[in-house]
């Protein structure tokens, strides 16, 4: 059992289990009932993603000081007990079934997906 974090629209890997999208709008142009067809979510989790103040505070300026900020930001918004306890129930259904939490964006490396899979492992969450 394990969570996997996941790019939102990329094809499924064996055994990925339930794919939870933590994006705050879902994917343009998909209908609703097509979501989890074409391997964007099964489920819909806006409660992680980052705000769209925070998302769009980054966007402006996309410089290292700027992902420092949103890093800061978001994990601010983390941090408040509704999204904490979310975070909480994640890593802890990580040990019982498999999971997936995604985002959409291309890059990892500049994506809050990454800074979940930290908050994530820090809550204890068994990581794929």
């Amino acid at each position: 059992m394990s969570l996997r974090i996941v790019r939102l629209g990329s094809g499924r890997s064996p055994g990925e289990g339930l794919r939870i999208g933590t994006v705050r709008r879902p994917p343009r142009g998909v209908r609703k009932e097509e979501t989890a067809t074409r391997d964007f979510y099964d489920v819909w989790f806006p409660l992680l993603a980052p705000s769209a103040e925070t998302m769009g505070a980054f966007r402006a300026d996309m410089s290292e000081a700027a992902w420092r900020r949103f890093t800061r930001a978001y994990r601010q918004e983390m941090a408040r007990p509704d999204a904490s306890h979310a975070l909480d129930l994640l890593a802890a259904l990580s040990h019982h079934s498999d999971l997936a939490v995604g985002c959409y964006c291309e890059d990892e490396r500049r994506c809050h997906r990454s800074l979940l899979r930290e908050l994530l492992r820090e809550r204890g969450a068994t990581l794929a």
